[in-house]
């Protein structure tokens, strides 16, 4: 790890092609706390901000090396620290250094834990690193827009093949990062990112902000009503979180995608259940089997849903087409030599892909992702 910019950004989106440079997003105005257009980070110089929020920056950058564009994200938890004039962030206050650097070690956590997948339907990490006082990843460039932007644009709700062709490969990647012990947590309509293909991309992996919110108990901050699941709300024995609490999670965005609407809040639900099933609700214009698998997906037990990725998709009645994409063990040695690599003229010394930093743990990483701010349309970030 060592020294270019990054970003926790809940709503971030990074656009276009990996090698592909295309034209500027809509960037916003620079901040005070951003580091300003021109700032050079290694190869990387930052070219524009794309999205600020609670948590991080998320900036426009070109990669001098490779010659693309890349989005560099920067971990800034705006509650918590500052910039300084040598664009070094400080924490506001002693008393908020642990929760501050616990938050730091958990983004570092996750970009060393996503450069190892290999899934078109993951975010990819070029790089990670430590330099002035915070942390930063480089990630591909994408262009596109949020599936909820996507839906706004269509006439109706959309077909069921629509919704496979777009919800199939998240499955997939799901169950890929499941194998490794690691649940997303934040699955919904922002966060999924839809190509100029229909191609979709789960987007950012906030575990800082999971960390932050836990330590601070800012539910609000972590937890998106409709989309969480029961066992997110507060664990305890018998509502342990796991791949099933994404099953939840999946299931509530198909729910919105057919109704326009969110499901009822899961802790509503313990008290008084009114769900009504899409098999009622959209009786005819999609297969029974489909329908009544989403209703046993949102079922507001955990022990009642399918409790994996390979279960959903049975009973929404998919198949699986093609092998799940997966790391090879060659382009894992590519994760661990190059893209964990720290730019040219960083001063920290890199960390290994395998390693995680003395006392942690990155096995099981409840990796909360936040929200999407597209390029196209930046919302609030992070």
């Amino acid at each position: 790890m060592s020294d270019p910019n990054e970003n926790d950004n809940d709503k971030t989106v990074v656009l276009g092609g990996a090698s592909a440079v295309p034209p500027a997003p809509h960037l916003q105005e620079s901040s005070h706390n951003a580091l300003p257009v021109g700032t050079r980070l290694g190869e990387f110089e930052i070219i524009g901000l794309v999205g600020e929020g609670g948590f991080g920056i998320v900036y426009l950058a070109q990669d001098h090396s490779l010659e693309r564009r890349v989005a560099l994200k920067e971990y800034m938890p705006a509650s918590l620290a500052s910039r300084a004039a040598n664009a070094t962030v400080s924490v506001l206050s002693e008393r908020h250094r642990e929760t501050f650097e616990i938050g730091r070690r958990s983004f570092v956590n996750e970009a060393r834990l996503l450069a190892q997948f290999d899934h078109p339907a993951l975010v990819k990490v070029y790089r990670f690193w430590e330099a002035n006082g915070t942390a930063y990843m480089a990630m591909p460039y994408y262009d596109g827009r949020t599936l909820r932007d996507a839906l706004k644009g269509r006439d109706g709700a959309p077909d069921e093949s629509w919704i496979r062709k777009v919800l199939a490969p998240v499955i997939d990647a799901l169950e890929l990062i499941h194998r490794e012990n690691c649940f997303h947590r934040d699955v919904a309509p922002d966060n999924i990112m839809l190509l100029r293909d229909d191609r979709p991309v789960l987007l950012d992996f906030g575990a800082a902000r999971r960390v932050i919110g836990d330590m601070t108990q800012a539910l609000t901050v972590i937890l998106k009503p409709g989309y969480a699941p029961i066992e997110q709300y507060a664990e305890m024995p018998g509502m342990q979180q796991g791949p099933w609490t994404d099953v939840y999670a999946l299931a509530a965005v198909i729910y919105f995608m057919i109704t326009g609407k969110t499901p009822p809040p899961s802790v509503g639900r313990m008290m008084q259940d009114n769900y009504q099933p899409l098999a009622r609700q959209a009786d005819g214009r999609y297969s029974e089997t489909f329908l009544r698998g989403v209703d046993v997906c949102l079922n507001v037990k955990a022990e009642n849903r399918p409790q994996g990725m390979a279960q959903m998709r049975q009973a929404l009645g998919w198949q699986l087409e093609s092998p799940l994409f997966a790391t090879s063990a060659a382009s894992a040695d590519f994760a661990a030599a190059t893209m964990v690599a720290p730019p040219a003229g960083a001063g920290s010394k890199p960390a290994p892909a395998s390693a995680a930093p003395a006392g942690t743990s990155i096995k099981p990483v409840l990796l909360g992702i936040g929200g999407a701010a597209v390029l196209a349309a930046i919302g609030a970030a992070w």
